[in-house]
């Protein structure tokens, strides 16, 4: 709540972001999820596992080249205006998508996914720089919670309406009105957005991406904290963008799920990262507790080695089954608990580090400190979608894949307890 009482949800100088960042993000994986259905269940053959994980790849690829950009020009001018003009902008990348699907032309929504990667690289740094610009230190936890929810909230409906969409007789219509009716809420919610003071009107933004992203990282590799949080945050989007592309196949091939028991699971997974994030912020009180990340860390490693182990040397199931006769079976049930507490520490996970990346930040580098960030997050994402793929490609297991990750991950929370910056 602010000064006056108003819960953040309600108040000007949050909701119109909170809205416009959750319409965004449903449209972004409205049509990966889209995307990955039609790919699993419609086309793709051999290569289905490989072109899902491809579509993570094109859709955060331009956060590692744009990010650097992205902040240098949320800095430079007043972020609110900038997220207007971004918004508006992805109504007609929306419309790219719409005729993609309507032509049932891979090719085309491969390239909308790509122009929303594009525009969500240069929105990031807004969209987390404009935070400490609005809320007090103390309500950062609540504010980034709030925001991690609605992203995965909308990660949830945008993966239901997508596998609408892509099953149904008539799913173009439904296609179409979601992907460019949500582009144009964004817009209008962008225009809510408080103006915010400039951080740094005389920098000169460079058009060249290259050393601008490179000015980024040398930025947070100079501040022992911030590189630190960068490191934490980009682990949790590198765990995060390998288990939404193997659930997927996971699902279906070794539990045997037909197109509805994938969408609950990944509906059940969705959910549990956003009770996850808030239970961050329930527990910090308003403070910054990395203890928490550290718990989170390690949670996040013992699931999926369990997911891991609860499929490993599973040949592929004989036949597809609803969500009712999955969920009810031993291995489904336990997919489904493995699932729901890497999802949840997921959420503990980040929440504290990147709260504490905002505050440790200075305001007339803010939006380029995030930005940083961004460029760290997407290239371990893109590196990790890259290196899955090739894994898949030599006849890695999915199971396998699940524990390699959790055992990496508890080395991660190892590292992270004992490097954690003393002070916040």
């Amino acid at each position: 709540m602010d000064a006056t009482g108003t819960p953040l949800l309600l108040s000007r100088r949050f909701a119109p972001l909170f809205w416009c960042q959750f319409c965004a993000a449903f449209n972004d994986n409205f049509l990966k999820s889209s995307l990955v259905f039609v790919i699993l269940f419609k086309s793709g053959g051999g290569n289905g596992g490989a072109l899902i994980t491809l579509a993570s790849g094109i859709l955060i690829a331009p956060y590692f080249v744009l990010s650097g950009l992205g902040g240098q020009i949320a800095d430079r001018h007043d972020k609110a205006r900038v997220a207007q003009r971004l918004k508006f902008v992805e109504i007609f990348v929306a419309g790219l998508s719409a005729a993609g699907f309507l032509l049932a032309s891979l090719p085309l929504m491969f390239a909308a996914l790509a122009g929303f990667g594009v525009l969500g690289a240069l929105f990031g740094p807004v969209k987390y720089g404009i935070l400490p610009d609005h809320l007090r230190r103390d309500e950062l936890p609540a504010g980034n919670a709030l925001v991690e929810g609605a992203t995965f909230v909308a990660i949830l409906a945008g993966t239901i309406a997508g596998g609408l969409a892509a099953r149904e007789h008539d799913g173009t219509a439904i296609f179409l009105v979601l992907v460019v009716g949500f582009a144009v809420a964004a817009w209008i919610a962008a225009l809510f957005i408080p103006s915010t003071a400039i951080g740094a009107p005389h920098l000169r933004v460079s058009a060249n991406v290259a050393a601008s992203t490179l000015a980024m990282l040398r930025h947070l590799r100079a501040d022992a904290r911030l590189w630190w949080g960068s490191m934490v945050t980009s682990w949790f989007w590198l765990v995060g963008i390998i288990v939404l592309s193997l659930l997927p196949p996971l699902i279906k091939t070794l539990i045997g799920g037909d197109e509805a028991t994938v969408t609950a699971y990944l509906a059940l997974f969705t959910v549990a990262v956003g009770v996850g994030s808030a239970l961050a912020a329930k527990l910090a009180h308003g403070r910054i507790v990395l203890g928490i990340t550290v718990a989170g860390a390690a949670l996040i490693g013992v699931f999926a080695v369990d997911l891991g182990i609860a499929t490993l040397g599973l040949a592929p199931a004989a036949a597809l089954q609803p969500p009712g006769a999955a969920f009810g079976s031993a291995l489904g049930l336990r997919a489904a608990i493995d699932l729901c507490g890497l999802a949840i520490a997921g959420g503990l996970f980040v929440v504290p580090a990147f709260a504490a990346v905002q505050a440790w930040s200075d305001v007339a580098y803010r939006a380029r400190t995030i930005a940083g960030v961004n460029v760290l997050n997407a290239g371990f994402m893109t590196a990790a979608t890259v290196v899955v793929a090739l894994l898949q490609k030599q006849g890695v297991t999915l199971a396998e894949l699940f524990v390699g990750l959790g055992v990496l991950t508890l080395g991660v929370a190892l590292a992270v307890w004992r490097t954690k910056p003393k002070t916040v």
